[in-house]
């Protein structure tokens, strides 16, 4: 039997680099990718993805190199990738990472920063170091971002790497000053309305899912956020939630919804978690794809036919209370925001303002309804 060809693309994804696997729906590669260490589906990407690394690279050859063709060519080129540094640059590239790590870096942005410096140093590997300029950054750019159609956030990661390089090695003649990250793109959020948060909490039988899902929305957590929280950072008798190392290192108190807490009880006296809120089933941290997966199948039982994901309910839950006339400075305190412009996105999508507007079509047929009573009132679906 002849199966699709798996094409395979490096691209960034939630500030991580990721290899993704696309083919034609098929049964037995879905399978096969799934066994892949950490495999995941995303429908954002609309393909499977695993870690960026040689080793995954390796793994999917031998898995499906008797089984179907797998094309590689929007891939880094072979000598990009595999790298051929010299001694000293690996030495470099290692104190580069030190320094990034002194500067208390998370481990992912360790990993794509000096990623990307260790692509741009082998990409001028006969070119000394200190002979760089602003024009060898753009052509790197043009080469290898632009001609493999790299996504806008992977070149402003690029670029803020090679900010904190050229801080950490000043001997090049790259200048900082005209360094320029290209705008990052500005997508609205999906939100859902608050009878389709309740439905989807109704739709979910399992009380641990129910409890999650609840507390996702009511406390507008990230992922991460909700799993690596502890029994210990829920203070019941101040109806608070104390939300430690978000984004950013930053510690936040958020309020606990007085309809949450009976829920929480029952959850916690039925599954007796001992350390984290939720737990897996041999203890330790829950897994943020199950709670994925979960939410997805909650969503199809509730009808609701969008893209729902963790962060869904963490947009519904900013917008809503913007929606109830909470103060926008209050809002960015609850979400973690370090800026409030980011804050500031919640309110192109409030539905409460934009209810207000009169759409202009609804003025036109008004006028002419109000000066023609006599010959009855114009319909858009008339003599259809």
């Amino acid at each position: 039997m002849l199966y699709p060809t798996i094409f395979l693309e490096q691209k960034s994804h939630k500030k991580e680099l990721k290899l993704l696997l696309k083919f034609e729906y098929n049964n037995t590669l879905i399978n096969l990718t799934r066994k892949l260490k950490n495999a995941r589906w995303s429908k954002t990407l609309n393909s499977w993805h695993v870690d960026f690394t040689q080793e995954n690279i390796a793994l999917i050859t031998k898995t499906f190199k008797d089984i179907t063709p797998i094309n590689s060519d929007k891939l880094p080129k072979k000598e990009l990738f595999k790298r051929n540094l010299t001694d000293s640059e690996k030495m470099l590239l290692n104190d580069f990472y030190l320094y990034l790590k002194g500067k208390r870096y998370s481990q992912s942005t360790l990993q794509t920063y000096t990623f990307f410096v260790a692509d741009f140093i082998n990409f001028y590997t006969k070119k000394p170091l200190d002979e760089l300029t602003n024009r060898d950054v753009e052509l790197f750019i043009e080469k290898v971002f632009i001609e493999r159609n790299y996504s806008v956030s992977s070149q402003r990661q690029f670029i803020s790497a090679l900010k904190l390089f050229i801080v950490f090695y000043p001997q090049t003649k790259i200048n900082d000053l005209v360094l320029v990250r290209p705008k990052k793109s500005r997508k609205l959020p999906s939100v859902l309305s608050q009878e389709e948060v309740l439905t989807i909490i109704q739709c979910t039988r399992n009380l641990k899912h129910r409890a999650i899902i609840a507390l996702l929305y009511s406390c507008g957590l990230r992922i991460s956020e909700l799993i690596n929280l502890k029994l210990a950072d829920f203070h019941i008798e101040r109806k608070q939630l104390i939300v430690k190392n978000g984004k950013g290192r930053k510690d936040r108190y958020v309020s606990l919804a007085d309809s949450f807490l009976p829920l929480l009880s029952n959850y916690y006296h039925s599954y007796k978690p001992e350390l984290y809120f939720v737990e897996g089933q041999n203890g330790g941290k829950y897994s943020s794809e199950s709670v994925r997966q979960f939410l997805r199948k909650s969503s199809l039982s509730a009808k609701i036919k969008k893209n729902v994901t963790p962060h869904t309910l963490r947009h519904s839950y900013a917008t809503h209370l913007l929606e109830n006339g909470v103060d926008i400075r209050y809002i960015q305190s609850l979400l973690g925001h370090a800026k409030p412009e980011t804050t500031m996105i919640y309110t192109h999508v409030k539905r409460k303002d934009l209810m207000d507007i009169q759409n202009p079509l609804d003025i036109a047929l008004k006028k002419i309804n109000n000066r023609d009573n006599e010959k009855g009132n114009l319909l858009l679906s008339g003599d259809i």
